[in-house]
């Protein structure tokens, strides 16, 4: 009762602050509910509170918003080695809330055990629901949404190997027909876990069940030859995706080939291919650029960098934020400290402003290089339009040369 008592309180200077409202004749959303109980859970470290603030927040996964409050919960369990709070947590959430003994809450559980790398516990889980016959229903076949949050959840705690062993074992126990989503899971698993060799017999099996891949499936494929180097099996993936299923490489395939060129340092390779992209009349999206000016960062290419964000701009391609904060990030660490001033006040402009730590640097660059009162100008610009760490921003000012 503290802590629901604790989250009104502190919904209620959330909701006047944000919006204005009454509180006495606004009833707490429980969009305003998560809020606050996600604001809580940033700073708790005590494993009972964390569990006290979801209880008293009646989170529920219809809701996006609660499915990050979940996350957040189980990660900050997880990194604190506390895996049985997690698992007593989801048991005592499925048999003690009816709204959750679902096939949805029971999916959502699986995958959140398999962000805490709790593996034994999400095949536990889905055990459970087929042989105990979930809300007295018989299953005549096994439930495909849960194999594939299960493969997903293996995925998610790097268990590669064990990918191959549910899909093979489970599809046969459980009489249960992959879909797409099962096959793409597969794939993206071989991938991630440097086999994607093995990927050939799981599009030979999806010919023979009839399954047709789609460019999530050839992407997947695309990313892991990427990541192990075999460059020609990229073009015959490429070749195999156009000439055999007639799907186009839209931008969604160039991000992936982009991204992947820019994660083996080959960032000049992925410009190059930004260019055929544009030839070819397929529109570049602002995660494009992204990935390229971080490429071009990492390499120590900051003149490419400011080239390209250029380019972006003229374009027509507006800039998000981590495109300029990945950009002042990078300038300040290089000490261009000018350029990512420039770059700085046109994202505030936007209001998108960068992190504190990166806005530090560049505060802390500037008045050091003898700027200070640009420096200045950029505090008081935050502290204005921006109120979240006002009393840092007060200390940094207050360690400026004068």
């Amino acid at each position: 009762m503290a802590l629901l008592a604790r989250l009104r309180l502190q919904s209620f200077h959330l909701l006047r602050r944000r919006h204005h409202l009454n509180f006495s004749t606004s009833p707490l959303s429980s969009t305003s509910k998560t809020r606050v109980a996600l604001s809580l859970l940033k700073t708790e470290t005590n494993p009972e509170k964390i569990l006290e603030i979801c209880r008293s927040a009646s989170l529920t996964p219809e809701a996006n918003i609660d499915r990050i409050a979940f996350s957040v919960a189980i990660d900050k369990l997880a990194k604190s080695n506390n895996f049985s709070y997690i698992d007593e947590f989801l048991t005592e959430l499925r048999t003690s809330r009816p709204d959750l003994r679902t096939e949805q809450f029971a999916a959502h559980s699986i995958v959140l055990f398999g962000k805490a790398g709790m593996i034994d516990n999400a095949i536990r889980l889905f055990k459970e629901y087929h042989e105990k016959n979930q809300n007295g229903v018989v299953l005549s076949s096994g439930s495909v949404k849960l194999l594939n949050s299960l493969l997903l959840s293996c995925i998610l705690a790097k268990k590669y190997d064990e990918v191959k062993r549910v899909f093979v074992n489970f599809t046969k126990s459980y009489t249960i027909e992959p879909s797409l989503d099962t096959y793409n899971t597969v794939i993206q698993a071989f991938s991630e876990g440097g086999s994607s060799s093995s990927c050939y017999s799981v599009l030979n099996e999806m010919d023979k069940k009839g399954v047709k891949p789609n460019a999530t499936t050839f992407g997947n494929l695309i990313a892991g030859f990427y990541k192990e180097e075999k460059f020609e099996d990229v073009g015959k993936v490429l070749k195999m995706m156009e000439e055999d299923y007639g799907i186009n490489a839209g931008i969604d395939i160039y991000n992936i080939r982009i991204r992947s060129l820019c994660k083996l340092k080959r960032s000049k390779e992925a410009e190059a291919l930004l260019g055929g992209c544009i030839a070819r009349g397929v529109k570049p999206k602002a995660v494009t650029y992204r990935y390229l000016i971080f490429g071009f960062c990492k390499e120590g290419n900051l003149e490419g960098a400011k080239s390209l964000f250029k380019s972006m701009v003229n374009r027509g391609c507006k800039p998000d934020y981590y495109c300029y904060s990945t950009l002042i990030y990078f300038l300040s660490k290089g000490r261009d400290f000018e350029s990512a001033y420039r770059i700085c006040k046109e994202s505030m402009e936007k209001k998108l402003v960068p992190n504190f730590p990166t806005m530090k640097m560049l505060v802390e660059g500037l008045a050091n290089s003898g700027n200070v009162e640009k420096a200045k100008e950029l505090i008081g610009e935050i502290k204005e339009k921006f109120s979240k760490n006002v009393d840092l921003w007060n200390e940094v000012e207050a360690g400026l040369p004068q």
